[in-house]
């Protein structure tokens, strides 16, 4: 049964897809393949979204986790100033056209964001899955996604289909049917359906009901 959480989990999962992206364009940058900028550039939008993301747990998730695990939350926190510092140094060497500092810092980011991902995914949203109501869970979730702009979803949908597999797609799709208004759901679907273009079919097959 897919659960609110899932759909945390998915967008790691779009974030780990998009560093990589990143951080391969910044590595055969550093080593004289031309043209790759456009890609390197990525790396902006991503940290807006990672900005919103760490912004909502932090108003949401981690409160909730301090009130089931005392002390817990303290660390995660700890990790978001260092990806807002891992941010700033490669912004820095992408202003300074320093091809080999920026393959440094994008892989610094990367290793950072991994660990930290992983020990939210293993640790931080277990305990939520684990003590925390069915309800309760889905509102926590409400709370983290109320620190996208609205005026920005679209854009959200756009990044982050493309980069999901499918069973993070339809986990996606699933709790955003259940939870929003349905003239909200149907401009969502709109957006997914043309961020996924031919992938599309598939996600209309596991999911019957968006046909």
């Amino acid at each position: 049964m897919t659960v609110p959480l899932d759909g945390v989990i998915a967008i790691h999962n779009a974030f780990r897809a998009d560093m990589k992206i990143v951080d391969t364009a910044a590595l055969e940058s550093a080593r004289g393949k031309p043209g790759l900028e456009p890609t390197l550039e990525r790396f902006r939008f991503f940290n807006e979204i990672l900005v919103w993301h760490a912004h909502g747990e932090e108003l949401a998730i981690f409160p909730a986790v301090e009130a089931l695990a005392p002390l817990v939350a303290e660390a995660y926190l700890r990790d978001h100033r260092g990806l807002d510092a891992a941010y700033e140094a490669l912004a820095a060497a992408v202003a300074a056209r320093d091809a080999l500092e920026t393959a440094r810092a994008s892989a610094a980011f990367k290793f950072h964001l991994d660990i930290h991902l992983a020990k939210e995914d293993a640790h931080l949203y277990r305990i939520l899955r684990e003590r925390m109501p069915l309800p309760e869970q889905g509102k926590a979730v409400g709370l983290l996604s109320s620190t996208v702009p609205q005026d920005r979803f679209p854009e959200v949908i756009a990044w982050m289909f493309p980069l999901m597999g499918i069973e993070d797609r339809v986990n996606m799709t699933t709790i955003w049917q259940m939870v929003m208004p349905a003239p909200v759901f149907y401009q969502a679907r709109q957006g997914i359906q043309k961020a996924l273009g031919s992938e599309w079919a598939e996600l209309a097959r596991r999911i019957p009901s968006l046909n």
